[in-house]
């Protein structure tokens, strides 16, 4: 009972210390990737060849992870590429349990849980300085946008995609996947009405969706789409049309849709899938940090993929841009 007790007296004790500091957990774990990409993804843009190879090994993964020689410590932290499929088994569950209770919450008529309420207090910041910035049907659109890619990405992930026996990932990859998740959903109740103290949710009708949402899950929906058409592309460039067997895991030149006029399309419609979503609920700040978070990622990696093309294929087409069409 003494160790219960201390427990409680822990957690109420970190309770109290992020309400009276206004530690906003969210936007911490999102400013942080953010201030991290752009440092290492600026070194790597531009003065690559002056890092040690430590560094280039830790940020470099898949098509074009680090070919030079190898820094023995940072191989031991490096984990299977296809590991990827695990945290979108995490993210399939984390975004459908949100679905579920955004939904029932909204059903009640009232505010959630009292364990809901703890733990976004926690997370975003603490009990007293949470504030109503976004209704809950807003929450609902982007719940079902999120739970929809996840959903997709699961699938893919897990029965689809062809990941190479020889690709490695660091593990700091794999803990950035964990907690991207983690904290995108937590983002979709953290200042949601329904979901802070004192509010309550609006019954759900087709006759409360706004144009701008309607219009957002159309672009959502042909994005969705347009990325699972470009997955598949690249998972028809390694089996056989005929049997659909596996027959290479070597990295070809993609051709057809998207990829005619970039090198990463599933790049791009990543960035116009979260632009849906963060600018629906752009007066909570956390979400724009998420949108410039997945904004710089997805730049740099393209930018790195679209080199890797250009110098491993000597009749790469020259008009073929990075992430967006006829401009980068």
């Amino acid at each position: 009972m003494a160790h219960a007790k201390d427990g409680g007296g822990l957690g109420l004790d970190l309770e109290t210390l992020i309400d009276r500091y206004k530690v906003n957990l969210l936007q911490l774990i999102f400013g942080t990737f953010i201030a991290t990409i752009a440092f290492f993804g600026g070194l790597m843009t531009f003065v690559e060849r002056y890092l040690p190879n430590s560094i280039r090994q830790a940020f470099r993964y898949g098509k074009h992870s680090f070919k030079g020689e190898l820094d023995p410590f940072i191989a031991h932290l490096e984990v299977p590429k296809s590991w990827f499929r695990h945290f979108y088994i995490f993210a399939v569950f984390w975004s459908w349990l949100a679905f579920y209770i955004i939904t029932s919450t909204i059903q009640s008529g009232k505010e959630a849980p009292e364990y809901v309420m703890r733990f976004l207090d926690f997370m975003a910041g603490g009990r007293s300085h949470r504030k109503v910035e976004t209704d809950s049907t807003t929450a609902l659109v982007g719940t079902i946008m999120l739970t929809l890619q996840c959903t997709r990405r699961f699938y893919e992930t897990n029965f689809v995609q062809i990941f190479s026996k020889q690709s490695k990932i660091n593990l700091s990859h794999y803990v950035v996947g964990y907690a991207h998740y983690f904290g995108t959903v937590i983002a979709l109740m953290s200042n949601t009405a329904g979901f802070v103290r004192g509010s309550q949710p609006i019954e759900f009708t087709i006759d409360n969706l706004t144009g701008q949402q309607i219009l957002y899950l159309i672009v959502f929906g042909l994005a969705w789409q347009q990325q699972y058409s470009s997955n598949m592309i690249l998972v028809n460039l390694r089996t056989d049309p005929r049997t659909g067997r596996v027959k290479t895991e070597k990295h070809l030149v993609p051709k057809g849709g998207l990829f005619n006029v970039i090198s990463s399309p599933h790049m791009s419609l990543e960035i116009v899938m979260y632009f849906c979503i963060a600018d629906l609920f752009m007066p909570v700040r956390i979400w724009r940090l998420i949108f410039l978070w997945v904004a710089s990622n997805q730049t740099i990696n393209a930018l790195l993929t679209h080199r890797w093309y250009q110098e491993t294929f000597r009749d790469y087409p020259r008009n073929r841009r990075a992430i967006i069409p006829f401009l980068l």
